[in-house]
């Protein structure tokens, strides 16, 4: 046995950081791919999903990076998964962007908690809406057809928001982080 091993709290919280990015990616995928409804909306169709209920916990307490990692790879590999390879690349860039910037929002912004998550939820809806709105452009060459998208995102979003933001001041205490 080596006893001249030593205790690294670097490694400890690298090992833990990717536990956690790993942890969330699997659940924002786990949510989206099976706690979903497809909605007629249009010849697109849309989907509303649970993805982002993971996504926005990442990010709301354990920060920006986590956050966008959840997002970026568990929904990317969600379209990926169900066939909609086209997605992806979009969906990894929009989604990750989500979750980066609502995780910079509850780390950077000072105030009432419930506000402060509330407005990182509203600019995470932004940057849904309007991210997959220009995605649809270019995929389907229409300025027209992605606006019955947005009921479904805003929808989906809302959604999320209100599932997450009451719960996030407890789950900070418990993972240790207020």
């Amino acid at each position: 046995m080596n006893t001249n091993t030593t205790y690294s709290p670097t490694a400890s919280t690298k090992t833990k950081a990717l536990v956690m990015n790993a942890l969330f990616i699997a659940l924002t995928l786990v949510a989206t791919m099976f706690i979903n409804v497809k909605l007629p909306i249009m010849s697109n169709g849309g989907l509303i999903h649970l993805g982002n209920v993971p996504l926005f916990i990442a990010a709301l307490v354990y920060g920006k990076k986590t956050g966008a990692i959840a997002g970026a790879f568990g929904m990317g590999l969600f379209d990926l998964i169900s066939g909609w390879g086209a997605w992806a690349p979009f969906t990894f860039i929009i989604v990750g962007a989500m979750g980066f910037v609502a995780g910079l929002i509850a780390e950077k912004v000072p105030g009432k908690r419930a506000l402060v998550f509330s407005l990182a939820v509203v600019v995470a809806l932004i940057i849904k809406i309007v991210g997959y709105y220009f995605a649809e452009v270019i995929l389907y060459g229409n300025w027209i057809q992605p606006l019955g998208s947005i009921p479904g995102n805003f929808l989906q979003v809302t959604l999320a928001g209100i599932i997450v933001v009451p719960l996030i001041g407890r789950l900070q205490k418990q993972a240790g982080q207020k």
